[in-house]
């Protein structure tokens, strides 16, 4: 990878821990249902939780993100297995979720912060870095 290219995707992570303070998820260019790259920074107490139950085939965000590009808040997806409300005992709050590419080729994001719900204005902030990150991260195979 090219040296500034590996600048711009660490300027582009920094920016979202700026921005997600109780953490964020990228799971980027997923094929088969496995990403190429995973990079999560939220709680690893939630991580382990998460992935000690298998919540990920129940999980509204990661349905939506495999259906759906676009943004959705979490407060607006279905949540029958209740994992949304887990995250949120976890302090994963205001989240938002943002999907980029082809089926072939899905980005999917996550994000979350304390300080309350992000705005129109910032979700669309979060959508454009995920397909930045997206288009940055094509042909690589970690962070």
């Amino acid at each position: 990878m090219k040296t500034a290219n590996r600048q711009e995707i660490a300027t582009t992570l920094d920016e979202l821990r700026a921005i997600c303070d109780t953490g964020f998820a990228l799971a980027l260019h997923i094929r088969f249902t496995r990403p190429n790259i995973l990079y999560r920074t939220y709680p690893q107490k939630w991580l382990d939780y998460y992935s000690d139950r298998g919540m990920m085939i129940e999980d509204p965000v990661v349905l939506w993100g495999l259906r759906e590009t676009g943004m959705v808040r979490w407060a607006d997806l279905p949540d029958p297995a209740g994992i949304v409300a887990e995250a949120e005992a976890f302090g994963l709050r205001n989240g938002l979720t943002c999907s980029v590419g082809p089926n072939s080729s899905r980005s999917i994001s996550g994000f979350t912060r304390s300080s309350g719900p992000f705005s129109d204005g910032e979700a669309e902030h979060l959508l454009a870095l995920t397909q930045r990150l997206h288009d940055m991260t094509e042909n690589l195979s970690d962070l």
